[in-house]
């Protein structure tokens, strides 16, 4: 039997047909290669820099001493932070914090050098939009750090010109010295955690919706089901040939924009390289199969490609990123545990970050080749019932 064009039914047939089709359907091809390139470009452009410095902050020195200018010189000189106006009084300075001209605002009071002279404590004030998390959190810091030497200056200078000795100074302002070693993103690079649990996010929004699209085009009626199985000679090759083209495909982004992050931004590789392509692909087939098996339960496509994109658009605040994932409730935990790119982002951070020991690094690409199995398991026995209702209505 001969099948579309007088080429034999098979598996590459469909394959071959496949490709034919990306090129007919410029939608197809934007939801499956140009879309979510375009974004994961945009995404690495903004996070190219890695870290964020030199954020503008105010001033406001009601004291106009010289230990209010020391501060100031000390600030201005954090790498997170730049002092870059002066403003006059707070109202001035909250204008400009809510217009997003500065991130911050520093207010130096009255009498600050003499109260601080004589041991009395004085407040410095630090206002900032804790909203804006990242640089709210980055401007705290480099104020916070710069505030901290100061004052530990002025404790030793007080407790020196006392006439006590300056190793015995020091052993008083801090009597148990503490050692902070930031593990695995020692340098705090948003490159390595945030833009790496992006790209995975955005291409996970991009695969179900692309293949509940794609798999809608064949899957939407019984009779393109049953074209399609007899031009793959039998529905597995037939869905083989159909999902190999789009695998391919998004392995290609997948490998475009890790080459990106590994060659150009340094992004380590701690871990296995073989574990980390395996969970990339069990990762795809996942969310291949899953945007499949939403184009068989749900008619028509288009409900398909939607109910895809709200379970996957809100993925990343679930992935334990931004926020813990333990401290989650536990609809939360249910939604991430649910989706592949949860575990997948923690096979990642496993085998670039972490350098987790390989009897450990098994148990999210494990979970993730159950998805796999299920979600494959799932779409035949949907097939199968389709395939039995239409029998039943043809009788």
């Amino acid at each position: 039997m001969k099948g579309h064009g007088g080429h034999q039914p098979g598996f590459t047939l469909v394959f071959r047909r496949e490709l034919a089709r990306l090129r007919r359907r410029p939608l197809l091809l934007a939801l499956t290669t140009l879309v979510p390139l375009a974004l994961m470009t945009v995404l690495i452009l903004i996070f190219s820099q890695g870290l964020a410095t030199r954020l503008a902050i105010g001033v406001l020195d009601l004291d106009g001493s010289d230990l209010s200018r020391t501060i100031v010189r000390t600030v201005d000189a954090a790498p997170e932070t730049a002092v870059a106006v002066r403003v006059a009084d707070l109202a001035e300075g909250r204008r400009m914090i809510l217009s997003g001209r500065i991130h911050g605002l520093l207010m130096l009071p009255h009498d600050l050098e003499r109260d601080a002279r004589a041991g009395r404590r004085p407040e410095v004030v630090f206002f900032y939009n804790n909203q804006t998390m990242t640089s709210g959190g980055l401007v705290l810091r480099g104020v916070n750090g710069a505030l901290s030497t100061v004052a530990a200056g002025i404790r030793l200078s007080l407790r020196t010109a006392q006439g006590q000795p300056v190793e015995g100074a020091r052993a008083a302002i801090a009597p148990i010295p503490v050692q902070n070693h930031a593990l695995f993103n020692p340098t705090l690079n948003y490159a390595h955690f945030l833009l790496a649990a992006l790209i995975p996010s955005l291409l996970q929004v991009a695969i179900f919706t692309g293949m509940a699209y794609a798999a809608g085009l064949d899957l939407e009626t019984m009779h393109r089901v049953r074209i399609l199985r007899r031009l793959g000679g039998g529905i597995g090759p037939a869905l083989a040939g159909k999902l190999l083209p789009y695998t391919l495909i998004y392995l290609a982004v997948l490998g475009l924009a890790d080459a990106v992050l590994f060659d150009v931004l340094g992004l380590p590789l701690r871990g296995q390289g073989w574990l980390l392509l395996l969970a990339s692909v069990l990762f795809i087939l996942a969310c291949q199969l899953a945007g499949l098996l939403l184009a068989l339960l749900l008619r028509p496509t288009a409900m398909a490609v939607s109910i895809a994109s709200i379970l996957t658009a809100p993925a990343f605040g679930y992935m334990g990123i931004g926020f813990p994932r333990i401290g989650m409730n536990a609809f939360a935990q249910g939604w991430g545990a649910l989706l592949p790119g949860t575990w997948y982002l923690t096979a990642r951070i496993d085998q670039t970050l972490r350098t987790t020991p390989l009897a450990l690094s098994w148990q999210p690409v494990g979970i993730l080749a159950v998805f796999v199995l299920a979600l494959g398991l799932l779409s035949v026995a949907r097939l199968l019932q389709l395939r039995r209702q239409a029998g039943k209505r043809e009788v």
